[in-house]
C-alpha cells in the first residue's frame, strides 16, 4: 500500500484484519510507523517496498490524482517485474487510468483501476469498489477486493478506465443528491415554522422515499451541531463532477441536476459574485433599479 492518508491507512488495517500481508510506504514516516504498530510491514521507500514483496507483486497505490500518481506509477515501473500489478485507487480520470494501462502493459505490468467509495466509514463498513482492467489481472487479486469490500460491493465492471469511469459518475450522481438535501433543509430552515432540522433528518431515516446513508450522515452532522454554527458554507470540488459533467456534453446527455450541483459549488466559494454585481448595475442603467450599496 503507498499512500497511508485516511482511505490507505484505513484499508491497510483492514486488509490485516483480513489476513493479508501488507507492505506500507508514504513519504511520511509516521505514518508508516503507525501503520506498522497495526502489523504491516513498513518501508522506508519504494525500492524497499518492492523489495519487501514476493513476485507477483500487487502494489496499490492511494495517493492524489494526476501527478502523485503518474509520478509514483513511473518511479514504480523502474522497479517492478513482467507479472506484477499496479492498482490506483484513487480518484483518478477514466482517461488518464486508459493511458496508464497502456504504459504498464510496455513494461509487462498489469494496471488496474480501482474506483474507490466509502470514505473514513470504510474500516468498519467496507468499500465498495468498482474496478476495471484485464480479466487476468483482476481474477489474481481478487481476493484483496473481497476483503476490502462488504458482501456484494464488489464488481470488476469492465476493461481499462471502466473501473474509474464508473466512479466519476458515482460521484456526479452523489454532488446531485448533496444539493438536493442542501436545498430542501435550507426551505426548512428558512419557513415560518420553527423545526428541529435534526428530528426531521432522524425520523426521515425510516419508511421515507428520501433516506439514505447520506441522510444518516446528516442526521449525524445536526445532532453535534444543530445550527452548523462550526461550519463554513464553501463547498470545494475535486474534479469527478467536473469530469461528469463533461463525460454528459461529450455524449450529448443531458445531465441539468449534477451540472447546476457542480455550479452551486462554484458559487459557494464566492465572497461576493461579479457576475452579480453586473446584474444590479445594468438594472440599474436601463430601469432606474436601485443599487444597494457596499
Amino acid at each position: 500500500m503507498i499512500g497511508l492518508g485516511r482511505m490507505g491507512a484505513n484499508m491497510t488495517t483492514r486488509l490485516l484484519r483480513g489476513g493479508h500481508e501488507v507492505v506500507a510506504y508514504d513519504r511520511d514516516p509516521a505514518a508508516v510507523q503507525r501503520t506498522a504498530s497495526d502489523g504491516a510491514t513498513g518501508a522506508a521507500s519504494l525500492n524497499e517496498l518492492v523489495a519487501k514483496l514476493k513476485a507477483p507483486r500487487a502494489v496499490w497505490i492511494m495517493v492524489p490524482a494526476g501527478d502523485p500518481t503518474d509520478s509514483t506509477i513511473g518511479a514504480l515501473l523502474e522497479l517492478l517485474q513482467p507479472g506484477d500489478v499496479i492498482i490506483d485507487g484513487g480518484n483518478s480520470r477514466w482517461t488518464d487510468s486508459k493511458q496508464r494501462h497502456l504504459r504498464c502493459k510496455d513494461k509487462g505490468v498489469s494496471f488496474v483501476d480501482a474506483g474507490t467509495s466509502g470514505g473514513v466509514w470504510g474500516l468498519a463498513n467496507g468499500y465498495c469498489l468498482m474496478v476495471g482492467g484485464d480479466d487476468d489481472a483482476v481474477k489474481r487479486i481478487e481476493p484483496i477486493f473481497l476483503t476490502l469490500a462488504p458482501k456484494d460491493g464488489y464488481a470488476h465492471v469492465g476493461p481499462s478506465g471502466a473501473g474509474h469511469f464508473s466512479k466519476m459518475v458515482h460521484n456526479g450522481i452523489e454532488y446531485g443528491m448533496l444539493a438536493a438535501y442542501g436545498e430542501g433543509f435550507e426551505i426548512l430552515e428558512k419557513s415560518e415554522y420553527t423545526y428541529d432540522l435534526h428530528q426531521l433528518a432522524s425520523i426521515w431515516r425510516y419508511g421515507s422515499v428520501v433516506r439514505s446513508w447520506l441522510l444518516e450522515l446528516l442526521e449525524l452532522a445536526l445532532k453535534e451541531d444543530p445550527e452548523l454554527a462550526k461550519v463554513k458554507g464553501w463547498v470545494a470540488d475535486s474534479g469527478e463532477g467536473r469530469w461528469t459533467v463533461q463525460a454528459a456534453i461529450d455524449e450529448d446527455v443531458p445531465a441539468p441536476v449534477i451540472t447546476l450541483a457542480l455550479l452551486s459549488r462554484f458559487v459557494s466559494r464566492q465572497e461576493e459574485s461579479y457576475s452579480a454585481k453586473v446584474i444590479a448595475a445594468l438594472r440599474n442603467q436601463f430601469g432606474g433599479h436601485a443599487i444597494k450599496p457596499e
